[in-house]
This record gives structure tokens, C-alpha cells and sequence, in this order.
């Protein structure tokens, strides 16, 4: 029994390797390169490998574990988030997470089935996508309204196409725009799809930016559970009323099932800190280690990143993010400019 541990956990070891390597080098390049985050950088040599490449068969188990890097970061990283900063703000941002994610899921669902023809089960995985977290969304929906898996492929697609847009145009739009920290970072969390861009950007920007980038983006995610409910009850009584026996499932279980759970740590972690059983020196090792484990996360995300999968994906989905995207950008930029 111990020797099967052992060799499991040695066959990750290769492939942590390399996201270790791909990091590294991100830091080396963007401590020369000016206007640079090493994030970033590491993203984007991931895909170069990953593409021109590949991942070797035995490094794919341990960069696999690169979404277990983010939520491990994410997990440290409350740490560092200001407890008083995020009560004073905190009314306001819940009531702009709910109107984002209401506001583009009507939004993505009406242009689907109005402007753009997209069959009803691609517009509601790409209606959760765009709003709560990207392709985790788009899995947590598929599995409550049972689309084709054509479907989820174009859906997931059109995410990740978004998610490398925006990654690389955001930071560059809110430099040139003068945005401050703050409405940068609530910007992005609450517009950006996919929570590892999301952070990638906001930090990109500055600290203070990722913290509430990463805040608010969190805070959206904490509503998957709640959407995969809504969509399943929907759909169940869709398909009830058109005389299917395949209805989608629902209740507390699954809405738990769902539900982000490094999100709790993520509070747990900001709590134990802000009620003073941390000193500044442990805050400052545990904001080392989120940014350590950040640099994994993203060497991996890197190397899934396929362009060919991304060219794949059909012009309607991806016109139909496109409007939507655009205008619940605009919109959220013009109100947060208003409010802070």
C-alpha cells in the first residue's frame, strides 16, 4: 500500500517538473522584458510548448495537477485580502456579481434564440460560461440539461477562445484607459470568464487589482451551484412538458455537489488572517506561496491551451459571446468608472 503511494505520487513528479521549468523561465523573461507579468508570460510559453510540441505522456499526470495549483493559490492567497476593505465594499459588489451574472445570462439566452440561431442547449452552456466561471460552468450546466457533446465542445471552445482574448487585452485596455487598482480588478472579476485569466490579469495589473479581481471573480463562482439548479429545473420541466422521461437532476445535494469548494477555504483562510492569528510575517510567506503555486497553475494552463481547438469553433457561438461580452463590458465599466 505504501509503495503504490509512493510510485503515484512519484508519477506526477515528472510533470510538476515542467510546469516548475516553464515558471521559472516566465520569472527569468519578465524580470528583463519591461511591462511584463511573469503570469502571463508563463501562459503563453506553456501553449508555445504545448502546440508546437506537446505534453509527453509522462509528464501528463503531473500537469494535470495545475488546477489544483490554482486552487491552492486562490486558497493562500486570502491571507492577504483586507477583511474591513471587503465589508465596506461588500453590498455593493454582491449586488453587482447578482445583476452581471442575471443580466448575461438573459442576455446570452435572448441574443441565442433571437439574433443568432444558436440551438437553445449551446446558448445555455454558453450562457453560464460567459457569466459564472468558463468551462466550469459550461461542465456544471451540461450535466444538469444533458446537451450533445458537439455542444459542449462549442461551447467550451468559444470560452477558452475568450479567455485567451482577454487575458492578453485587458491589462493593455486598462493601462491605456487609466483605470484605477480597484476598478480594474472589479472589471475584471466581473466580466472575464474563466477564474485563472481572471487572476493572470488582475495581477498583471498590479496586486491590488488581482486581490479584487480575484475577490469579486470568487464571489461569482459561489453562484454556480444555484445556476446548474435553475438550469436543471428548466430543462426538466422543458422536457416534462414535451413528454421526456430524461429529467435534469436539482435539490441541496447537487446544488453542494456543484458548489466551488476551495471557495471556503479561500474564506477560511481570509478569516484566521484578519482576526489577528496571523503576524505580517506569516501573511508575507503564505503571499510567496500563492504566487509560487499561481506560477504552476498557469505553466499548465498554458500547455492545454490548443490552438487548433480554439480555430475550431463554429462563427455563431462565438459572434454571440462577442455582442453579449461587449455589451455587459461597456456597461459594467461605465458603472464602476460612476461608483469608484
Amino acid at each position: 500500500m505504501v509503495t503504490e503511494k509512493l510510485s503515484g505520487h512519484s508519477s506526477i513528479l515528472p510533470g510538476i517538473g515542467v510546469l516548475f521549468t516553464i515558471g521559472v523561465t516566465a520569472r527569468i523573461v519578465a524580470s528583463y522584458v519591461p511591462l511584463t507579468n511573469y503570469l502571463i508570460v508563463a501562459i503563453f510559453l506553456g501553449a508555445l510548448l504545448g502546440n508546437w510540441y506537446g505534453t509527453p505522456e509522462w509528464a501528463k499526470s503531473g500537469v494535470k495537477t495545475h488546477k489544483l495549483w490554482l486552487e491552492v493559490g486562490i486558497v493562500v492567497m486570502g491571507a492577504s485580502v483586507n477583511l474591513g476593505r471587503v465589508v465596506t465594499a461588500g453590498p455593493t459588489i454582491l449586488i453587482l456579481v447578482a445583476m452581471t451574472v442575471l443580466s448575461t445570462v438573459l442576455l446570452v439566452e435572448l441574443l441565442a434564440r433571437t439574433l443568432f440561431d444558436v440551438p437553445q442547449k449551446t446558448g445555455s452552456l454558453l450562457a453560464a460560461g460567459s457569466s459564472i466561471c468558463g468551462v466550469s460552468a459550461v461542465v456544471a450546466i451540461a450535466g444538469s440539461i444533458d446537451p450533445d457533446e458537439s455542444q459542449i465542445a462549442y461551447a467550451a471552445g468559444t470560452v477558452l477562445l475568450f479567455d485567451a482574448m482577454t487575458l492578453l487585452t485587458y491589462p493593455v485596455i486598462g493601462k491605456a484607459l487609466g483605470l484605477s487598482d480597484i476598478v480594474f480588478g472589479i472589471w475584471a472579476g466581473l466580466t472575464m470568464f474563466s477564474t485563472g485569466p481572471v487572476t493572470a490579469a488582475g495581477f498583471a495589473f498590479s496586486n491590488a487589482a488581482g486581490e479584487w479581481a480575484l475577490l469579486v471573480k470568487l464571489t461569482r463562482n459561489a453562484l454556480i451551484g444555484i445556476t446548474a439548479i435553475g438550469y436543471a429545473t428548466y430543462y426538466a420541466r422543458y422536457l416534462k412538458n414535451r413528454g421526456s422521461d430524461n429529467a435534469s437532476p436539482g435539490g441541496p445535494r447537487y446544488l453542494w455537489r456543484t458548489f466551488p469548494k476551495f471557495v471556503l477555504g479561500f474564506l477560511a483562510v481570509m478569516l484566521f488572517a484578519n482576526l489577528g492569528f496571523l503576524d505580517q510575517h506569516h501573511v508575507t510567506s503564505l503571499e510567496h506561496a500563492s504566487s509560487w503555486a499561481f506560477m504552476l497553475a498557469f505553466a499548465g494552463l498554458g500547455l492545454e491551451i490548443r490552438i487548433g481547438e480554439l480555430r475550431s469553433t463554429g462563427i455563431k457561438p462565438v459572434l454571440l459571446v462577442l455582442t453579449s461580452f461587449l455589451t455587459i463590458s461597456v456597461l459594467e465599466l461605465v458603472t464602476l468608472v460612476t461608483l469608484f
